[in-house]
């Protein structure tokens, strides 16, 4: 998977040390449904749509720039679910560490059809139905997708979040 530039530039200065890092998780549910899922590229593993903003960019529209770019589906933010960081560091295989604060969104599918692998983070991706999830499933997406549908049985006025 592609790091971010901005990333890069401060990798060359810390190295491998810990990085606290901001993420963008969407879990995004058609008309009907089902739920879109990836398998990750880095691990094999199903997963929700998740990366990282770029510097200055909301991250409600990272969520959806990061859905249309990893599987060609346009989606619209209904609500910020969760917001949470990782009980553990994540040790990638080149020796960087990295702790995540992920903000988790639940999505709607705009005009959904058929997704596909648009970019090299996945190397599948789909439209699942809840009884019917992909194994082996991220359990860090358990989570999400389980705390974006408490979210979406509870709504909220969903006025929160910076449009713009």
């Amino acid at each position: 998977m592609p790091v971010p530039d901005f990333v890069l530039a401060l990798r060359s200065r810390v190295g491998h040390e810990l990085l606290w890092m901001p993420g963008v998780s969407a879990v995004v549910v058609h008309d009907d449904g089902r739920l879109l899922l990836g398998q990750r590229a880095d691990n094999g593993m199903w997963a929700v749509v998740s990366g990282i903003p770029e510097p200055g960019e909301q991250p409600a529209l990272a969520a959806v720039r990061e859905v249309a770019e990893e599987t060609g589906i346009k989606a619209v933010v209904q609500g910020l679910a969760a917001v949470c960081s990782g009980p553990e560091p994540v040790q990638y295989d080149n020796g960087d560490c990295a702790q995540y604060l992920d903000l988790t969104f639940l999505c709607h599918a705009v005009g959904a059809g058929d997704p596909w692998v648009a970019d090299d983070e996945s190397t599948a991706v789909g439209w699942f139905e809840l009884d019917a999830l992909p194994e082996p499933l991220m359990a860090s997406s358990q989570i999400r997708i389980a705390r974006a549908l408490a979210y979406r049985a509870q709504p909220h006025n969903g006025a929160w979040f910076a449009r713009t």
